[in-house]
Parts: structure tokens; C-alpha cells; sequence
């Protein structure tokens, strides 16, 4: 039985992981230490080098080595298209595909008022003034199809009417490859309702 020594402590770190519960980590924590050299080891050094080095863009708020990440640094992104996320996990997954070619601006999360999250608890300030510059002609708003993601985009799309830039959002509705039989009746409704000419 573990005490409460700092094979416990790593345990308890290792189980407050997106993803792991306790018994997950208690097999993590066994295999790092029977293979100390190979793995532990390097993975800690690794976890103190990364943790120094990597630091939130100042421009977008990506994760990344210095003040400026590779995506704001790279000339070949269109500066004009913003894509507006809801954290880096989501960047990520646009980044993943390859088929977005702007910068991004990260807001840190969504309005909640379950979870006392209003506008000043966000990123949107910047967003907002940053718009007022006149270099920006789209503004996307990748956020979620949740409550928290579509009342954070109205809020959005107010602070920014009349600004003059075009507004979209990432089309909701039947994904490729998804069966309408095994959809929810909202996804359904949503398609629907965001149909187009075949």
C-alpha cells in the first residue's frame, strides 16, 4: 500500500492528467520507474527544458519558443484573415489540416456564466482593438457548438458590427462521412437550416 510519499505525490500528478485516472497513473508512474535511464530520465530533463523555453505568443497567444510563435513569424500567412479560437488544443486542430492559410488570435476559453466567465476574463479586448486597424477583412469564428461557444461569437460578431470586416463562422451540420440515422436530432437541425445550392 502507497503512503504519502512522493511515489504517491507523482501518482496524484500523474492522475490529475487530461485523461488519466488513478489506475492509469499508477501504471505510468511503475513503468517511468523501471525504466529510469531509457525514459524517466530524459523525460524530466525534457519537461524542465520545454518548460522553460515555451511561452505564450504575444500576438496570438499560441505556445511557442520566444515572444512571436511560428505561424505569426512566417510571411506566407495571410494577415488579413483571423481565425478566432477558443484555446491552443483548437489552433492545433485547424493547424492539423492544412487548409487554413491566416493567423490566429487564441481567446483563452468562452463566456460562461455557469462558470462566472464574462468578457474581461478573455481575450477579446485585443481582438477588438485590433480589428480597428483596418488590416483585417475576415474574422473566423472557430468556436464550439456549444451554448458557452455561440453566446462567446454573438458577443464577438456585437463588438465587431460595423467594423466592416466580413464575419463567418465554421459551417455546423452532417459530417463527411456521417450517417443521418445516427445523428442527433440538433445536428440534424442545424444542417438543415445551413443548407446550400447541390
Amino acid at each position: 500500500m502507497l503512503n504519502d510519499g512522493p511515489l504517491d505525490l507523482l501518482i496524484r500528478q500523474l492522475s490529475s492528467l487530461p485523461g488519466l485516472g488513478s489506475r492509469s497513473a499508477k501504471r505510468i508512474a511503475l513503468h517511468l520507474l523501471t525504466n529510469k535511464d531509457k525514459i524517466m530520465d530524459p523525460l524530466a530533463k525534457n519537461l524542465e527544458y520545454v518548460s522553460s523555453i515555451i511561452v505564450p505568443c504575444q500576438s496570438c497567444g499560441n505556445l511557442d519558443e520566444g515572444d512571436t510563435c511560428r505561424i505569426c513569424r512566417n510571411p506566407k500567412r495571410e494577415r488579413n484573415v483571423v481565425c478566432v479560437v477558443a484555446s491552443v488544443a483548437d489552433l492545433w486542430a485547424i493547424e492539423r489540416t492544412g487548409s487554413f492559410k491566416g493567423i490566429y488570435h487564441i481567446l483563452g476559453g468562452t463566456l460562461s456564466a455557469l462558470d462566472g466567465i464574462g468578457p474581461d476574463d478573455l481575450n477579446i479586448e485585443p481582438l477588438v482593438e485590433n480589428a480597428k486597424g483596418g488590416e483585417i477583412t475576415e474574422m473566423i469564428l472557430a468556436l464550439s457548438a456549444t451554448v458557452d461557444g455561440q453566446s462567446t461569437a454573438h458577443y464577438i460578431n456585437d463588438q465587431l458590427h460595423g467594423s466592416g470586416i466580413n464575419i463567418t463562422r465554421l459551417a455546423h451540420g452532417v459530417p463527411v462521412g456521417g450517417e443521418l440515422d445516427y445523428l442527433d436530432d440538433n445536428t440534424i437541425s442545424t444542417a438543415l437550416k445551413a443548407r446550400k445550392s447541390a
